[in-house]
């Protein structure tokens, strides 16, 4: 009896396992029964089936991301941009999801599809300035009511579309790098002819002011000189005035101390001239 008894109890025991099945709260799921769906379960809990007959597929109920693959976008104005977009979608009808597309993996190979032309056919009509700048999240929302309209087809709603980064092509990001580069470098040359111009100026108005300040600098010591000269011929005047006599004899001493005095001049004079006039009168020189 115990013999019969255990093994009744494991194939019980397996069919029990084979009619339960739980569905968590980030899933949904389909019951299938020789691949035709027979229920739809978007609870979750502990279900059941028909053990050997029926299966169940699991599908994610939370917002899934999608990253697409780079795309290169022809502007309106001919100007070519790699555009990196992402998506995030959600599956709102799981019958018509599985029936459609089977699965997640095809799921998202055909909403990248999908997304990648919405992006061409909408940004290929505007100019490159244009998908640049603010306005762009107008164009997006454009594309993903576009996308929203197809996805549905799948049982999937499209809650965002987004463009991660929007990049010029390796060909065009150097020729600008370049071109901007030997704009710096003009800038760069203008600059410094510029300094040079500056400094030859400011030198050429140093060298003026130096000049003018040197000049009026001569010009003053020549006046004060001309002024000393002219008070010391005053004075001598007034000297020789009072008193002829010691002004000779002064003007003399002067005349003596340049001839005689520190110098290899020879002078042959006669004594009696007047140049030793002075010298005869103290005694120094006695006549013959």
């Amino acid at each position: 009896m115990r013999k019969i008894l255990i093994p009744f109890i494991v194939v019980l025991a397996v069919v029990a396992y084979q009619s339960v099945f739980i569905v968590q709260e980030i899933n949904q799921a389909i019951v299938l029964q020789f691949g035709d769906p027979k229920r739809i379960i978007t609870k979750p809990g502990l279900n059941f089936k028909i053990p050997f007959i029926q299966n169940v597929a699991y599908l994610d109920r939370r917002v899934l991301n999608l990253d697409t693959p780079p795309e290169e976008v022809i502007a309106a104005d001919q100007k070519r941009l790699i555009v990196d977009a992402f998506a995030r979608f959600k599956i709102v009808d799981p019958l018509k999801f599985y029936i459609s597309v089977g699965n997640e993996r095809v799921a998202r190979s055909r909403l990248a599809t999908i997304i990648n032309s919405r992006i061409r056919s909408v940004l290929g009509t505007q100019q490159l300035a244009t998908l640049l700048s603010t306005d762009r999240a107008v164009h997006m929302a454009s594309i993903q009511n576009d996308v929203n309209t197809e996805a549905q087809n799948f049982g999937i709603t499209i809650v965002d579309v987004r463009i991660k980064r929007a990049d010029l092509p390796q060909a065009n990001s150097e020729a600008i790098f370049k071109r901007m580069q030997t704009e710096r470098e003009r800038e760069a040359k203008e600059f410094r002819a510029q300094g040079a111009e500056m400094a030859a100026k400011i030198t050429s108005t140093a060298d003026k002011e130096v000049t003018v300040i040197l000049a009026n600098a001569n010009k003053q010591s020549e006046i004060m000189k001309g002024e000393g000269d002219g008070q010391r011929n005053k004075i001598f005047a007034e000297a020789f005035g009072r008193d002829p006599k010691f002004f000779a004899f002064y003007r003399a001493m002067q005349s003596y101390e340049k001839a005689l005095i520190g110098g290899d001049t020879s002078l042959i004079l006669s004594p009696d001239s007047d140049f030793f006039k002075f010298f005869g009168k103290s005694g120094l020189i006695k006549k013959q």
